[in-house]
């Protein structure tokens, strides 16, 4: 089985393992964030050549507190019960920023999915985002 991209990150920068378990899901929801990030921008410049300010445009949409939303509403039934106590963990985190245009519901939800992401790259999961996010999406009528 090939590297993840994490373990290869690890490697090249000499980065010591640290248990995962320790990382608090705000923590876990910052590098998920980057994470589901760079799925949609990949996909976004998949389409075609266009103008960064296009390209944000047509991201925005997908990675917005209400669309990540409904992406993890809609992997329930996929996930396994460690992955759903990751998201509630997630969910139920107390954050001191909010976003400016969604319910605190939807932001909740999407910290969750940012979380769940964030754990499974920690943990070199890549394969398992990849099977979700697209599932995910595709669910949601993101692509």
């Amino acid at each position: 089985m090939a590297e993840s991209l994490n373990e290869r990150i690890r490697e090249t920068f000499q980065i010591e393992e640290r248990d995962i378990k320790t990382f608090s899901p705000l923590t876990l929801a910052f590098i998920g964030d980057g994470v589901y990030e760079i799925i949609v921008r990949t996909l976004i410049v998949d389409q075609g050549n266009t103008s960064p300010s296009k390209l944000h445009k047509m991201s925005a949409h997908i990675v917005r507190a209400e669309s990540q939303a409904a992406v993890i509403d809609s992997l329930q039934e996929i996930l396994t019960d460690e992955e759903k106590e990751v998201a509630r963990r997630g969910r139920n985190a107390k954050s001191n920023t909010h976003a400016k245009n969604a319910s605190v519901m939807d932001y909740r939800k999407a910290t969750s999915l940012e979380a769940l992401l964030g754990y499974l790259y920690l943990k070199g999961e890549d394969e398992r985002i990849l099977e979700l996010v697209k599932a995910g999406l595709k669910k949601g009528n993101f692509i």
